[in-house]
């Protein structure tokens, strides 16, 4: 009797632990606009007097779920090329405005949004790319369409943005080209990582119970999550980055999704850089490289 006692009070134990993993994926504690803009200021990659004097237009769009898709655009005269900057996880668009400099040098215009459950877009969960890879889309349609189809885009995403950008790919063709910097390579891969880093847990039998509960709320799955899957159907051009100190992310998830991707494609494992840090750490290479990259696929 004390032997059944003691391993119900064991599984609901585990139960309960799994619920919580659940919630803390599709609930991520999330910064706001005012906090990621003050941060970005605080940390020089933002320089609130050229940013300001930008012009800029505020956009908001319907994605294909119903909630509001909020954007910032800024236009470049006679630009016929945008490119669209896909920020990371908790965070804003704003994260993004440090490579914009990147772009605006090439005469780009640059679009810069928030993913849904994040900023100011509307969606009430995360999901790493199962839905926001439609998203994506329906703001590729927004550009294509202001620009009377007569353009090209390229997309650039770090961390969670870049995972979302790879399997945008998979659904979307129009793109000309990607940036992945610091991707993950599958959802449940990346959380079997970090729940053995931070709670120095084995995936089994918790991951197997949070994604129950995942499943229950978002309609998806962990295993449906899966940039590497993705890019064995893409053959649009893919420049690879990441920084070789990421302990948030293993870089070595981006050079097994460049081995996998067939077709045009330029690896950078940028030194002395942890995560969403191989731009400001290696700013002058980073700069060059992109331009090789763009040189090589002629665009």
């Amino acid at each position: 009797m004390l032997l059944l006692f003691i391993l119900s009070i064991l599984l609901l134990l585990i139960v309960a632990i799994g619920f919580y993993l659940s919630n803390i994926v599709i609930y991520p504690k999330t910064l706001s606009r005012e906090e990621t803009y003050h941060l970005e200021i605080e940390a020089a990659r933002i320089n609130k007097t050229l940013f300001e004097n930008l012009y800029k237009e505020e956009i908001t769009i319907k994605s294909p779920y119903g909630y509001s898709l909020h954007g910032l655009y800024f236009p470049t005269k006679e630009a016929k090329n945008t490119i669209i900057l896909c920020h990371g996880i908790t965070y804003t668009l704003f994260g993004c405005v440090k490579y914009m400099d990147l772009y605006l040098k090439r005469g780009f215009n640059i679009l810069l949004y928030d993913h849904r459950n994040h900023g100011k877009s509307g969606g009430n969960t995360t999901t790493y790319g199962f839905y926001e890879k439609y998203d994506l889309k329906a703001w590729t349609d927004w550009i294509f369409q202001k620009h009377n189809h007569q353009c090209k885009i390229g997309i650039h995403g770090e961390s969670m943005g870049a995972a979302i950008a790879l399997q945008h790919a998979e659904i979307d063709a129009r793109a000309s080209f990607y940036v992945a910097d610091c991707p993950y390579d599958t959802l449940f891969d990346i959380l079997k990582y970090r729940l053995k880093k931070e709670y120095h847990l084995p995936s089994f039998p918790f991951l197997q119970i949070a994604n129950f509960f995942y499943k229950l709320k978002t309609k998806s799955s962990f295993y449906d999550v899966s940039p590497r899957s993705a890019l064995k159907k893409v053959v649009t051009p893919i420049f690879f980055i990441h920084g070789l100190e990421d302990s948030y992310i293993p870089s070595s998830m981006t050079v097994t999704m460049y081995n996998i991707k067939k077709g045009a494609k330029k690896l950078y494992l940028a030194p002395n850089a942890g995560h969403v840090k191989a731009y400001w750490h290696n700013r002058q290479e980073y700069n060059t490289l992109l331009g090789e990259f763009l040189k090589e696929i002629d665009f």
